[in-house]
């Protein structure tokens, strides 16, 4: 990352992402604040639901597309060795995703969006919100295009190598995105926003909910694939060890894409407009996705014995200790496979038609959900920005020892936070409420947990703000001695040979990706202009 624009272009897209961190976490902690009704002057239904949309789209929206274009871009460059294609275009996806965050964060401060970050009609946000979530989402799929350019522009020029493992998952997620932001591209441009222009009066909510059930699993997907690249090639370099399969990462990628796709309706099992066919087809590829989140545990796991023995490691579990703990990088790892288990288990949970009918639409699936985004996910973000911010600006990290307090508080918090959630939604605390103060017996079982979520959140709030001021006084203090501005990935313990081509490109699984996506969602969808349904008209801001 040799190039002074270049780095500028990576930054600026990481500050925007992080600032939108830190606003949601103060909006967060209002949130467990105003729920408990331990304070009464906190109490109203119309904030609450517009700080929780907007929470929401800050955190699920704009930290995670400009983290992953920002990470993106680096990783593209450095791996490649060559410029980022077009950097004009990059920097005009940049303001277009910016602009369209600015236009949408009015009506939602207004209270005019407060349609959470789902978005399900028939509640309706100002047209403005829905302009501006658009040109965001434009805004990725140009970085999107300059990924895949990159990528096949190398694989033309260097067609007997293999494309670096950073790069192939790069443009795997790029290629994911663009599948899966369709489902709600469409039911924003074709519902929404004509609803909200008043152009249409009612609209069918049960076409809108299988569109975005296109999008709202994949998406996880689109989130975590940077924290499993950072697993595979920092993790092993920073361990002082060696990756332990270059194909086995290729093939966790290649299936985390083409799996989690056509998938989605375990978020419908409760809904009645797709039969009950297909939400097993969706129930059974569920659980195949869970197959590239076991093999990268078992490849990251050896990676780090790997590391540990070589660093002097003895007997079963002696290589653990000898891990380099006060690495940011190696104990992000180490948290985020931990709150991974968790919530893995959650998510078998919640794919599970009889186990969810007991916690849906409970408290139980924020728990789950923040543990495995903000907790197992947003954890490596943090360690990636660790790691990148340096380079980035040729100076060190302010504090190494603030890094690694902010980590563990992030973990101790997020645990603290999401387990009260778990236990509450088993006793049956419904979700998506501004108030969870009945005044009657089975709500004072749920007093303790809601006193244990206020400090859990306090926690993380108190994390978020260690992370935001360690980047920033990285920022402002001032270097005068030399420091590297090369990223140093991991290699493989075996040299990789020549792969096969469906292990170094993308065209083959794009083909694959098509014909799962007809499958899954080509009927669900077809159904709703074949049939007497029922419309909705718009209600909410």
């Amino acid at each position: 990352m040799n190039d002074t624009a270049e780095r500028k272009l990576i930054l600026c897209h990481l500050w925007v992402a992080f600032a939108a961190f830190i606003v949601a976490c103060f909006m967060g902690e209002y949130q467990v604040l105003e729920r408990s009704g331990l304070l009464p002057a906190l109490e109203s239904p119309t904030v609450y639901f517009a700080s929780v949309s907007t929470h929401g789209v800050l955190m699920a929206f704009v930290l995670t597309t400009f983290f992953i274009m920002g990470f993106g871009y680096a990783l593209a460059s450095s791996s490649l060795k060559q410029p980022i294609w077009n950097k004009p275009l990059a920097w005009g996806a940049f303001w277009l995703a910016l602009v369209g965050v600015v236009l949408a964060a009015v009506p939602l401060l207004l209270g005019k969006a407060s349609v959470l970050y789902t978005f399900y009609p028939p509640m309706v946000g100002h047209a403005a919100f829905y302009l501006g979530a658009t040109l965001l989402v434009i805004g990725s799929w140009i970085w999107c295009a300059i990924m895949l350019v990159m990528f096949t522009q190398w694989k033309t020029a260097n067609p007997t190598k293999n494309v670096p493992l950073a790069m192939f998952a790069t443009a795997a997620n790029a290629l994911l995105w663009l599948w899966a932001s369709a489902g709600v591209a469409l039911e924003v441009l074709f519902q929404l926003i004509p609803l909200s222009l008043g152009w249409i009066d009612t609209i069918d909510p049960g076409l809108a909910r299988t569109l975005f059930a296109w999008t709202l699993h994949p998406i996880v997907y689109f989130w975590l694939i940077p924290a499993y690249t950072a697993f595979y090639v920092f993790v092993p370099k920073q361990a002082g060890g060696f990756l332990f399969s270059d194909e086995m990462a290729r093939m966790a990628f290649i299936v985390l894409a083409v799996f989690a796709l056509p998938i989605g309706f375990h978020h419908l099992y409760m809904d009645p407009e797709q039969a009950s066919g297909w939400k097993l087809l969706h129930g059974i590829g569920t659980f195949v996705v869970a197959l590239p989140t076991l093999v990268t545990g078992f490849t990251v796991i050896a990676s780090l014995e790997i590391a540990g023995r070589l660093r002097g490691g003895k007997g079963l579990f002696g290589w653990i200790g000898t891990l380099p703990w006060g690495n940011t990088m190696v104990l992000a790892v180490i948290l985020s496979l931990l709150m991974l288990i968790f919530g893995g288990f959650g998510g078998i949970v919640n794919a599970s038609y009889a186990m969810n009918a007991m916690v849906h639409n409970t408290a139980w699936v924020p728990g789950h959900f923040h543990l495995i985004f903000a907790g197992t996910t947003v954890i490596m973000y943090f360690a990636i920005a660790y790691y990148l911010w340096p380079l980035l600006l040729r100076k060190p990290l302010f504090s190494n020892q603030l890094a690694l307090l902010q980590l563990w508080t992030w973990f101790i918090g997020m645990s603290i936070l999401t387990t009260p959630w778990h236990v509450l939604g088993l006793l049956g605390q419904p979700r998506r409420i501004s108030t969870v103060v009945y005044n009657n017996l089975l709500t004072l079982a749920w007093k303790p947990y809601e006193l244990m979520m206020i400090f859990g959140g306090l926690i993380l709030l108190g994390s978020a703000c260690l992370l935001i001021y360690n980047l920033v006084k990285t920022q402002v203090t001032p270097y005068a001695g030399q420091f590297t501005d090369e990223i140093d990935y991991a290699e493989p313990i075996h040299k990789v040979g020549v792969l096969p081509e469906y292990l170094n490109g993308l065209t083959v699984w794009n083909k694959v990706i098509a014909v799962l996506m007809a499958l899954s969602f080509g009927f669900p969808i077809l159904q709703f202009f074949f049939m007497d349904t029922f419309g909705s008209s718009a209600w909410g801001n």
